[in-house]
Formats: C-alpha cells, structure tokens, sequence
C-alpha cells in the first residue's frame, strides 16, 4: 500500500510539471521499477492553474509544479512520507520516489516510475480472429508473449489441447498439466478493470477422453482412503458425440454399460497474476482465476477477471467433456475442445476474484483451504450485491441468507473452490 501511495504521489507532482504544457486532467497509468520488479497504479488527475488534485485506489493527493518539474510529498496513515521528483517529457510523467517507512527511517528505497494517459477504447468495428495456435504454455505468465492482440469486443475462435499435452489429433504438441492456449492481449485493458469472457461455443473435437479411478486426497477419510490404495490408473473414455454420452471403455462389472451425459466446460480461464507474483503453474488458481475447474463454465456462461497486466493477457485450456463437483477423480473427463469467445472491459472496476454468470445465476467464486473458500465467495458475492445491486450490509445479510447456494467448484488440487451462486429470478425485484 506504501508503494502504491508513492507512485500516485509521483504521478500528481509529474502532473503538476505539465502544468505549462497543458492541463495534467485525467487518468494515468504508472509503471513503476520497484527493484527490477514492476508495479502498476491508476491516477486520476484534476489540475487547476498550478494546483493538482488527484486520488488513486489508496487516497487523495495534492501537490504543485513550476511547470517543469515537480517535487511532491504525501504522508501515508501509518506515518510513512514518500517523496517524489521528476519531469514530464513528450507527454510522459517520469521521476523517482522515495519512501520512507515509519518502522525503519533510516533506510529509506528509491525507486522511479513512468506514467502515460490511459488509452481510451478502440472504435474500430469488432472482428472475428480465426487463431490456431503453435505454442502453450505451462504458466499464468505475464512474461510469455501475447499470441494475438484483439480489441473489446472481438471473438477469438481458437483449439485447446487436453490436459496431458494431446491436440484433436491425438498428437502429442506439449508437456502436460494444463498446456494453455494464449495469451491474448486485449487492448485497452488496464490494471484495475475487469476482463469480461462470453463463451460463445464449445465444441469436442475428438471421440475420446482421459481420466483415472482415484479419488482426490480432500474428499475421504481414513477408511475410504484405505479402499482406494490401488486406485490412480488411468481410464480411457470414449465419447458419443453423435448422442452427447461418454463411457468407459474397457469398463467390466456395474459400469459396463455406465453412460454420462456430455457436458463441455473449460477447467482453466485466466488473466495473468500481476508481475510482482512469481508465475504460478497452470495446475493453480487464485484471484486470477486459472485451473478453476468450476463445471459451470460451460458455452454460454460468461466469466469476470480481474487485470493485473496491461492487455489482460488472457490464458484457456484444460478442456473437460463432462465433470461433476469439485473434480474429485483428481481428473475430470480430459479432452480437446474447439472454443469461441468474445472478450470485453469494464474499465476502472474490479471484482476480488472470478465471478461467472448464467442466464439463470450469479456467482461469485473464493479459493484457498474449503473454510478459506467459503468465507472468500461470500465477500465476493457481498460485494457484487453491493456494488451492482446498491444493498446495505443488513440487507445483503436478507439476501444471502435466503438464496445461497454453495457448490465446491474445486477439490483436486493446492486451491479448493467454493462458488456461491444466487439464481437471478430472486434479485429480479431488486432492480
């Protein structure tokens, strides 16, 4: 939170050196160089003569400038300063900070920063990207290169591989665990906009899956544990795309004519974690989103990220034929899928983690242990009542209270998920 106070500071007293240039009013967005690392803020800026006014997502700022250059300090809550210089050139805020923590003032870090105007939202008609991809990666990665960059508004229509690396071929393209396709740079995505995913259309594009006899470590107890020793072999599905079923093959005893219904989700929809992170692997989830393995992501659903990157970098894969709650084979039905998309931004708004919505629902997602998940859905669907539906805390305790519904999106692996899921018709009143 000190550093994101700094480099708002530093954006307003860079501001402020504009001043002679022209009006510094308006949104900004920092890239700062924390000791090699980056960090990104948002500024807006309001400049009136020689005086600035501003605020970021940690509070207001105030500062002034000769019209050239800029010194500005700004006192955070806990008693730390931060100090800040710089100029401003061809319309770009530069300078350098110095934060000073009430814990240890004599050692103060320095750091500097770049700002540029936020850019605004393409108005070129949407389009429609035919994308076939040579490469996939294995981290939600803010650092590999966009495959494609695509405006809000466009569709994407693109392959997955399965989870082990197979394409529709049944040739081997990649390592497994979740090889994705991606990532796509959306234009005018900032840090602190939400990245809007429509799926339009899901399609298998192969007549078999793969999965195991296992069941993940979460879902038994001591005994159930000890019937399973000899589980973990891996079981080849086949799938009746004609009749929308799938069934084991080679399946003997009471499963010899066990048949499910076909279901086509995606297991991993992601905007790359901000760069500070170190890159988590495509098998992980967090806030970002990533191996969610929520069956409700399925064609027609539409999921909100949160960006931390400039471009969003959007990552999918791990596509699914069918699978119930919380994938608790450790695998679900594995396959390759064609998939359609659309993607949009909300600019200057963003959820605290993935939230997915249906014709009929709402809902909100949390990640981490299952108590962990629990409490972070319900702040997150409190807060997207709150926020869209203008509720009081009395009254979304009413709301909650009476509509929740909680599924385990997630068991097999570090992350468990927990959706809380509120069918539209009992907000309908409401609006």
């Amino acid at each position: 939170m000190l550093r994101q106070l700094v480099l708002a500071s530093l954006l307003a007293f860079s501001a402020s050196s504009l001043c002679a240039q022209g009006p510094l009013t308006g949104k900004w967005i920092v890239t700062a160089d924390y000791f090699g690392s980056r960090l990104y803020f948002s500024l807006d800026l309001d400049q009136q003569g020689e005086t600035l006014t501003g605020k970021t997502q940690n509070g207001a700022l105030e500062g002034s400038s000769d019209g050239s250059a800029f010194h500005f300090l700004i006192k955070d809550n806990d008693g730390g300063t931060q100090q800040v210089k710089g100029t401003v050139e061809n319309g770009m805020l530069h300078g350098e900070a110095v934060e000073a923590d009430p814990n240890s003032p004599v050692h103060p870090a320095t750091y500097t920063f770049v700002a540029s105007r936020r850019p605004a939202r393409p108005t070129t008609p949407p389009q429609r990207h035919e994308f076939n991809p040579t490469v996939f990666y294995r981290q939600f990665s803010p650092f590999n290169k966009p495959v494609l960059t695509v405006n809000p508004g466009d569709t994407i229509h693109t392959t997955t591989v399965d989870a082990g690396g197979n394409d529709h071929d049944s040739i081997r393209r990649v390592l497994g665990g979740n090889p994705e396709t991606g990532p796509f740079y959306i234009e005018s995505a900032m840090p602190g906009d939400t990245l809007v995913v429509h799926i339009i259309r899901l399609r298998l594009n192969r007549d078999w899956a793969m999965s195991d006899d296992d069941l993940v470590q979460r879902s038994t107890d001591s005994g159930l544990a000890i019937k399973m020793k000899d589980g973990g072999k891996l079981v080849i599905w086949h799938l009746d795309l004609d009749h929308g079923t799938a069934s084991p093959t080679k399946a003997a005893g009471h499963l010899a004519h066990y048949t499910v219904p076909l279901r086509p989700m995606l297991g991993c929809v992601a905007t790359a974690p901000g760069p500070t992170q170190a890159p988590p692997g495509t098998g992980d989830s967090g806030n970002y989103g990533g191996n969610m393995d929520f069956n409700q992501i399925t064609e027609g659903a539409t999921v909100y990220l949160p960006v931390s990157n400039p471009g969003a970098l959007l990552y999918l894969g791990d596509a699914h034929a069918a699978q119930g709650d919380g994938e608790l084979n450790g695998n679900a039905l594995e396959t390759s899928m064609d998939v359609e998309f659309t993607v949009d931004v909300v600019p200057e708004k963003r959820p605290p983690a993935p939230r997915v919505e249906t014709v009929t629902a709402i809902m909100a997602m949390g990640l981490g242990s299952i108590e962990e998940a629990f409490r972070g859905a319900t702040s997150n669907m409190a807060q997207w009542l709150a926020d869209d539906y203008q509720l009081t805390p009395s009254e979304m305790a009413q709301v909650l209270g009476t509509a929740a519904q909680y599924h385990v999106s997630e068991a097999a692996d570090r992350n468990a998920g927990m959706v809380l899921s509120i069918d539209k018709a009992r907000l309908q009143t409401l609006r």
